[in-house]
């Protein structure tokens, strides 16, 4: 007999991803990436903290997945440049698989 997952089990907190804020040195121990390094891929706009002026950069769930998947790729080889373009159709793919798992989780 096949065991079909439950409602709970697909269950995904978006609310919370939607509240998660990392400071920077966090997201440098979760990530394996210097905070040297992130910084300088926020200075090319590849991604973005939710830093005000003067105070700590601190970055949500969305740049915490472009960091992790920028890191991959570079570390296969490819530039910051191919990486970023890549980690954007990604994320394009993330968002709506995302999107799509909300809208059944709310029905």
């Amino acid at each position: 007999m096949e065991n079909k997952p439950s409602k709970e089990d697909l269950a995904f907190d978006f609310d919370f991803l939607d509240k998660l804020i990392v400071g920077i040195g966090e997201v440098s121990d979760i990530t394996g990436v210097p905070t040297r390094k992130i910084r300088y891929w926020e200075d090319k706009g590849i991604i973005h903290s939710s830093s005000e002026s003067g105070k700590n950069r601190r970055f949500d769930y969305k740049n915490i997945k472009k960091i992790l998947l920028l890191k991959e790729l570079v570390d296969e080889g490819y530039t910051l440049e191919a990486a970023s373009e890549k980690v954007s159709k990604r994320m394009e793919m993330i968002n709506k698989a995302l999107a799509s798992l909300k809208k059944k989780a709310d029905e």
